[in-house]
C-alpha cells in the first residue's frame, strides 16, 4: 500500500451490541453507586432532626446535612451524637465544653459557665430552670476525649446535665451539623 491509501484508511467502528451497551451501563451504575457510598460514609451525612430539644436553631423533622472526617469537637458545635444511651437514639445537640474544660450550671440563676467564665448564649430558647439542672455533680471537669453537650431548647432537653446520656465520648460522634437543607424554606448554614 501507497502512504496515501494508508491515510485513507480509517479506524473501524465497533459493531453495535446491546450486550456491551448494558454492561456500559451497568459499569457507569456501580461506579456511581460507589462514589456515592463512600461520599456519605466518609465525607457527610444527612440527619433528621428528632423532636424540639434543639429549638429555636433546629426543629423537629428538619434534615441537616453533617461532616465527619478529620473532625474534632469545639464549644458552639451542633453535633450528631451516637453514643448508648437511656432514649435509645442518635442525639443532635450542641457542644457547650471539650476535654480539660470544667462545667458549671448555677442552680440559681441557671447560668452556664465554662472555665469560670458565663457563656453567651443567643441561640437557646430559655436560660435553665433550676429544677432543670439535671443530677450531674458541678462543677464537672471532663477528662481526655471527654464532651459535655446541651440542647438549645435548655428546659426540654435530655442532654450531659442528666446521667442517662451523660458525659459524651468524642468517639461516639458521629459528625458536625454544617447545613440544614430541609424544609427547603429555611436552608441554612448552622452555627
Amino acid at each position: 500500500m501507497t502512504e496515501p491509501e494508508l491515510q485513507k484508511k480509517e479506524p473501524q467502528e465497533k459493531p453495535f451490541s446491546l450486550k456491551n451497551e448494558i454492561y456500559e451501563w451497568l459499569e457507569s451504575g456501580v461506579f456511581a453507586l460507589t462514589v456515592v457510598v463512600l461520599i456519605f460514609t466518609f465525607l457527610f451525612r444527612i440527619v433528621m432532626v428528632d423532636g424540639r430539644s434543639m429549638q429555636p436553631t433546629l426543629q423537629d423533622q428538619d434534615r441537616v446535612i453533617t461532616v465527619s472526617l478529620f473532625y474534632k469537637p469545639a464549644p458552639g458545635d451542633i453535633v450528631v451524637v451516637t453514643q448508648p444511651n437511656a432514649m435509645n437514639h442518635s442525639l443532635i445537640k450542641r457542644v457547650i465544653a471539650v476535654e480539660g474544660q470544667t462545667v458549671f450550671i448555677d442552680p440559681e440563676t441557671g447560668d452556664v459557665s465554662v472555665d469560670g467564665k458565663v457563656l453567651t448564649e443567643p441561640y437557646i430558647m430559655e436560660k435553665i430552670n433550676p429544677s432543670k439542672i439535671g443530677d450531674m455533680k458541678y462543677p464537672l471537669t471532663l477528662k481526655d476525649g471527654e464532651v459535655f453537650v446541651m440542647g438549645d431548647n435548655r428546659n426540654n432537653s435530655s442532654d450531659s446535665r442528666d446521667s442517662m446520656i451523660g458525659i459524651i465520648d468524642e468517639r461516639y460522634i458521629l459528625g458536625k451539623a454544617v447545613l440544614r437543607i430541609f424544609p427547603i424554606s429555611d436552608i441554612s448554614v448552622l452555627r
